[in-house]
């Protein structure tokens, strides 16, 4: 494994640490995203940017050369993502963690209205929405401080490890699980139940490109497998912690369960266009008690879905409308 520094380091804890992974990006992307954390209302002391480059084919440092006192550059062989945001978790120095993704950027004043509630409030996660618009307004208000549990409890669960800020120290020993799909499935909810002390906000702070060639957007029927075999495999390691949580953590764990066997069964659907996969996948899920899905009034989409997926009539239709 290789490692290059190209930042001296203050003698100081910094206030965030933006880790930023990238794989074969276009520099201009990268840029763009070490722009944005740029331009945030924190000084040079307060920030550190670790740029994780999980073996691109080219380096891009050659072409950041004017950013070297501003970030470390760290790369490594290719790992995928799970151990190149676990490295920038190692590298990292400061009080709180961000993940960025090296093709996405910040939107400054969102998140900046966040900054400020972590200045003022010292919460251990902070949370606000990904959006695909530039242009977007700073909201007045926040909900919180709760737990992350309570949070759990009330909310849905966005699980992209993109849309919160936390304090490095929630972690402990808690890292993404290498090589497999949907890690932040895992990693977030985990994450959340850590938490005394945490701020929701609907500051649409981190703006996400759709990349064609990104890595979810692949349809061939072995890394559709994958995906799939992945997702149910986090499902039952989350549902299995559930048994070892006390009852308000149990409540909040138990409903993110509920709703990520419904995103695996709707994913089968969209995926494979297979209503003999969906009645494969039943036996295994009810032989863990996660099927039929449990009456709760979650969302109007969980309740939906719900009533029609516990009938075989329902998966019938379903598979005819998600078509």
């Amino acid at each position: 494994m290789q490692a290059i520094q190209t930042k001296t380091h203050t003698t100081s804890e910094p206030l965030i640490s933006f880790v930023i992974t990238t794989y074969d990006l276009p520099s201009s992307m990268l840029r763009s995203c070490i722009d944005s954390i740029l331009a945030l209302s924190l000084d040079k002391g307060e920030r550190e940017i670790v740029l994780i480059d999980d073996g691109s084919k080219t380096s891009p440092l050659t072409d950041l050369a004017d950013y070297r006192e501003d970030i470390l550059y760290i790369r490594q062989r290719n790992s995928g993502l799970s151990q190149a945001r676990n490295r920038g978790i190692q590298c990292s120095s400061g009080i709180y963690l961000q993940f960025v993704d090296g093709d996405d950027m910040l939107n400054v004043q969102a998140y900046d209205y966040c900054l400020d509630l972590l200045r003022q409030h010292s919460p251990d996660i902070v949370t606000f929405h990904l959006t695909d618009k530039r242009d977007v307004q700073v909201p007045n208000s926040h909900e919180g401080t709760m737990s992350g549990s309570e949070f759990m409890r009330h909310h849905n669960l966005r699980a992209s490890a993109c849309g919160y800020l936390f304090k490095k120290a929630l972690l402990l020993n808690h890292r993404f699980t290498p090589d497999i799909l949907h890690e932040d499935e895992e990693f977030t909810p985990l994450l959340f139940l850590r938490a005394d002390r945490l701020i929701a906000t609907e500051a649409r702070a981190y703006y996400y490109r759709e990349r064609p060639s990104s890595i979810m957007h692949q349809n061939d029927e072995q890394w559709i497998s994958r995906r799939l075999s992945d997702m149910r495999e986090v499902l039952f390691r989350l549902h299995d912690r559930c048994a070892t949580l006390p009852q308000e953590e149990r409540e909040g764990l138990q409903r993110r369960v509920h709703q990520l066997t419904m995103d695996y069964l709707y994913n089968i659907i969209t995926l494979t266009h297979n209503s003999d996969q969906l009645e494969d996948a039943l036996p295994l899920l009810q032989e863990r008690g996660l099927f039929p899905l449990p009456d709760k009034n979650y969302t109007a989409k969980y309740a939906m879905f719900r009533k029609m997926v516990n009938s075989s009539h329902g998966r019938k239709l379903l598979c005819r409308l998600l078509k």
